[in-house]
């Protein structure tokens, strides 16, 4: 019976997709928070040039 349950590999995959699933969504969190925080100087930046642009053609 010991032997039996040992060599059961049968949640095996089920585990295996979980970590990926996991490290997947570490990984995306991750690049979210990059791109995120880049997407945010850009947009300051751009927001700022189209204020510069409007009070000069005033």
């Amino acid at each position: 019976m010991l032997n039996k349950f040992l060599k059961d590999e049968s949640g095996s995959t089920a585990i295996e997709y979980s970590l990926i699933a996991a490290m997947t969504g570490i990984i995306a969190i991750g690049s979210i928070t990059l791109l995120g925080n880049n997407l945010t100087v850009l947009n300051d930046t751009v927001a700022a040039e189209i204020t510069t642009a409007t009070n000069n053609s005033k």
